[in-house]
């Protein structure tokens, strides 16, 4: 009996019940990546640190889930889906604890690094289980699964704010206890454990090689608000960058010749995978580091609390759903490519209307629409997005959602990282962020030009 007709006796009930226990997983990962956005201020308050390393606890959370990415899928096939779905649930609920207690800033970003490692194996874990439980109807399930992340990461902001209006930083990370434990008991109850493969041992060196790239390089941009501090500022900045530029060489040398490396070349470049993987990465700095950064522009450019500064994605967030619903819908008819094109236009839109003051209306009412336009854009292309390297490599579900996500992420790191240093280091921190959207307008445009190249699919894959 094949998996597939196996997965279709699960009664529905069952199979959207497991559906949902993995989207609430994905969901506090997700919202906990930018819901300390809002809590910046509060932070640096708290712990008496600058800016411009709190920024770290942002951009260490995507550090640990680009290097955990690559080995989700191998650990899953390993262990089984299951298995390491609890653990990372474990794991990510230790995390939150051991966040929640920081007496410091280089406490809490170590303990950011470990939850975010925890994290990242959720997304493809949780898509190779709903993958292996809807069968013959994996494309729709995993288009609409492939929004949670996005709207996770919309909702963060609005739960921070809510959070902060009432208590403090610290239960941003304690209110992940509760929902831990039950998906605990939950996910030990429904899920069923998927086939396990046979894979080769793990690619150290290759991990150590992203690791030393990634912090090589967010040092290199991190010090560059030092240059003016004499000769050191420069120094730090050249070392850093140096050692990102020999490391990055090697990590591309060795993948190409470990016999098992921990990214699959042909992962990479072939079959479009390439485009697909560039386009990824300026997407993910856009849409990502707009709500990341969006909540501390709002209230560095226009005073608000940050409730309100929150709240301004509420509507983003229900816009995404509703258009999300609709793009799996029209995804078997018009394929992913049209709906791509148009979801990656509207999030242009919206980043320059982010970015120029207000038209004859309040900041409240003009930020709050550019965010619906991003909803409508993020709804559109989140769906089609997912399908679109899916479809070329189906037997390697987990594997190609989790480089989408890493290579989202690596240009989320990027942009957060570089918009950061540029506002703490400007006169005018407000303008040089406004600057800022219009250059992740600019980068989502050549983006869109890598789109119009990748191949259309229609129907099932």
């Amino acid at each position: 009996m094949s998996k597939a007709v196996a997965a279709e006796r699960r009664p529905a009930l069952v199979r959207w019940s497991v559906f949902a226990t993995v989207v609430v997983a994905i969901l506090m990962h997700s919202i906990d990546q930018t819901s300390i956005a809002t809590a910046l201020s509060a932070m640096q308050r708290g712990l008496g640190a600058s800016l411009e390393w709190l920024s770290w606890t942002l951009t260490i959370y995507s550090v640990g889930q680009i290097l955990i990415l690559p080995f989700a899928g191998a650990l899953g096939d390993r262990f089984g889906a299951r298995r390491v779905y609890l653990v990372a649930v474990a794991g990510f609920t230790l995390m939150s604890v051991f966040c929640g207690l920081s007496s410091g800033t280089v406490q809490l970003i170590v303990g950011r690094f470990l939850q975010g490692l925890a994290g990242g194996v959720l997304l493809p874990v949780g898509t190779a289980i709903v993958a292996d439980e809807f069968g013959p109807d994996r494309d729709r399930a995993i288009a609409l699964f492939s929004t949670v992340f996005p709207i996770g990461a919309v909702l963060g902001p609005i739960a921070g704010g809510l959070i902060l209006t009432f208590a403090s930083w610290r239960e941003i990370f304690f209110v992940n206890v509760p929902v831990g434990l039950l998906l605990l008991f939950l996910g030990h109850a429904l899920i069923r454990e998927t086939p396990r493969k046979v894979v080769g041992p793990a690619d150290l060196a290759g991990a150590a090689c992203i690791t030393v790239l990634l912090l090589s390089a967010m040092v290199a941009i991190t010090r560059i608000g030092a240059i003016g501090e004499g000769w050191t500022g420069p120094a730090s900045v050249v070392v850093a960058a140096a050692i990102a530029v020999v490391s990055g060489r090697f990590l591309l040398r060795h993948l190409h010749r470990h016999p098992d490396p921990i990214i699959p070349p042909r992962l990479l470049t072939g079959q479009r995978l390439g485009l697909l993987n560039v386009m990824n990465v300026l997407f993910g700095a856009a849409v990502i580091g707009f709500s990341s950064l969006l909540p501390h522009y709002a209230q560095l450019r226009y005073d608000m609390a940050p409730i309100a500064a929150g709240g301004l994605l509420t509507v983003r967030a229900v816009l995404m759903i509703v258009v999300s619903a609709v793009a799996v819908g029209l995804l078997r008819r018009l394929g992913y490519r049209p709906l791509l094109l148009a979801g990656m236009a509207a999030i242009i839109a919206a980043l320059v209307l982010i970015a120029v003051p207000p038209a004859r209306t309040t900041p409240e009412l003009w930020l709050s629409f550019g965010a619906a336009v991003m909803g409508v854009g993020m709804g559109l292309s989140s769906p089609s997005s997912a399908n679109a390297g899916l479809h070329l490599v189906p037997d390697q579900a987990a594997a190609v959602s989790g480089l989408r996500v890493l290579f989202r992420q690596a240009g989320a790191i990027v942009a957060i990282t570089v918009v950061t240093v540029a506002t703490s280091t400007s006169d005018d921190p407000a303008t040089a962020n406004a600057w800022a959207f219009v250059a992740l307008a600019a980068a989502m445009a050549v983006a869109v030009a890598l789109a119009t190249r990748i191949p259309n699919q229609r129907g099932r894959w």
